[in-house]
């Protein structure tokens, strides 16, 4: 029996389908049984559709306009990926940081996100943007991508790959945006792997 992928996303899902694309070209031997955005109607969710993965959307807003606190909204996400009995959680491009609540539900399953950045360098959001002025102001010659272990501090667990990320004097951020897209479509397989092959180990 394949081991099962819960997916995290929150956008376009250009990694997701990454992980899809690979389990079906047998470079990734893995079932993904459901895939969740904390936010509605994102192409993520269609490609999910697509591929035949049942999808779930649970978004934080409902749950702050209720009164409601992120712990409680990530305890109910917990709840919806234990309920789908993951042998790995990916964070595909998850815009949400995940409480100790969150994680101490998960006290044997690794969870894995993607952070367009190398290891101690423009953690949290709008990595690649950051990069791309540091590189501008002369701080930085070059950025990266990793896939790391989720642990409580931000962007902060145990990188399983790294990949130097070249920035070009003629790069505009669109241009390093998609040079960055292209690494983690390759290293998230790769790091999923990885993670995969730990565990049938064990």
């Amino acid at each position: 029996m394949a081991p099962r992928i819960v997916v995290l996303i929150s956008g376009t899902g250009s990694n997701l389908q990454a992980l899809i694309d690979a389990i079906a070209n047998g470079t990734l031997k893995a079932d993904i049984p459901v895939v969740i955005s904390n936010r509605p109607n994102v192409f993520g969710l269609e490609r999910a559709a697509n591929a035949g993965i049942a999808s779930k959307v649970l978004a934080l807003k409902p749950y702050t306009n209720a009164g409601k606190t992120r712990t409680e909204y990530d305890s109910d996400l917990a709840r919806l990926i234990v309920d789908a009995k993951p042998d790995l959680v990916v964070l595909a491009g998850f815009m949400h940081i995940l409480s100790p609540t969150f994680l101490n539900q998960f006290p044997t399953t690794p969870i894995i996100n993607l952070h367009p950045a190398l290891p101690g360098q423009f953690d949290g959001a709008r990595a690649i943007e950051r990069a791309f002025e540091a590189y501008q102001r002369g701080e930085i010659k070059h950025t990266g991508v990793m896939v790391h272990r989720v642990i409580q501090e931000v962007d902060g667990g145990e990188p399983l790959v790294v990949r130097e990320v070249e920035i070009k004097p003629e790069d505009d951020l669109a241009a390093l945006q998609a040079r960055i897209h292209a690494v983690e479509h390759v290293i998230l397989v790769e790091a999923t792997n990885k993670v995969l092959s730990e565990i049938a180990s064990v």
